[in-house]
């Protein structure tokens, strides 16, 4: 497998087989970080439940309800809020080097679909 870099406006997605540590990217527009293949595994999990706890919650909450969830393992820690079916992301990651990024609900549908479709080839 070689490298991938999946892109769209407001989101950056890498993942790098051959890597010595950081194998993955997340990132924004005007910035990114790097993944270790365990964080970045956690970050596509976690993005995944939470898409799919937020589009369960859209059968039981009225349309002009907002809500937040969170989720997080050892690695890293992430709350999607907003509306059930337009919602933000963030992201902090936990370990030694400390970081954290977002991405805005416009760019939520795009960067959930990615990220399932990133590693399969």
């Amino acid at each position: 497998m070689e490298k991938i870099l999946k892109t769209g406006t407001g989101w950056r997605l890498g993942w790098n087989p051959q890597a010595t540590e950081f194998h993955g990217l997340v990132g924004g527009d005007t910035w990114a970080m790097e993944l270790t293949q365990a964080e970045f595994d956690d970050f596509c999990r976690l993005l995944c439940e939470l898409a799919d706890t937020m589009s369960q919650m859209s059968l039981e909450l009225m349309d002009e309800e907002k809500i937040a969830c969170e989720a997080e393992s050892e690695r890293l820690w992430m709350q999607v809020e907003g509306y059930a079916n337009a919602y933000r992301v963030l992201l902090i990651l936990n370990t030694g080097r400390r970081a954290e990024g977002s991405w805005p609900v416009e760019v939520v549908a795009e960067l959930v679909q990615a990220t399932k479709t990133l590693k399969i080839f």
